[in-house]
């Protein structure tokens, strides 16, 4: 992948805070890189430090628009799952939540297929109880 440091740097600034930081970075990356997968991590990445569902979910589109890799799917899925769910678009969310679902068993073990099981699972819960409001679990939190 392309651009990996910079990358890396940039999530680093938004998950310290500096969200606004790591959106500059990461759009200036966008907008230099021309390799598909390198910008699906970025747009991936990008829907994180957005202040506005609205702006998560565009991203969230663009990533999946540019995935060349299965192995990143459930994670799109339950992106956007969970970006139509708080926008009251329960159809939507559910569409993508079964397509995380779907692709759950390409996942490693270890930490991160389980953060992105435990994530479906939060979802759903979320789902079902009809709540739009932005889980603790959420990377954009």
């Amino acid at each position: 992948m392309m651009h990996l440091e910079e990358i890396t740097a940039a999530v680093e600034l938004g998950r310290a805070g500096d969200r606004e930081t790591a959106r500059t970075q990461l759009t200036a990356l966008w907008e230099a890189c021309d390799d598909r997968q390198t910008r699906c991590a970025i747009a991936h990445y990008l829907a994180d430090v957005q202040d506005e569902t609205e702006d998560e979910l565009s991203w969230d589109l663009r990533a999946l628009e540019d995935v060349e890799d299965d192995g990143w799917l459930p994670s799109l899925h339950l992106n956007l799952a969970d970006d139509y769910r708080r926008l009251s678009q329960a159809a939507l969310a559910e569409e993508h939540l079964s397509a995380a679902r779907a692709h759950l068993s390409g996942l490693p073990e270890g930490a991160y297929g389980d953060l992105v099981r435990s994530g479906v699972e939060h979802v759903a819960e979320a789902i079902a109880a009809g709540s739009v409001r932005r889980l603790e679990t959420n990377p954009s939190s």
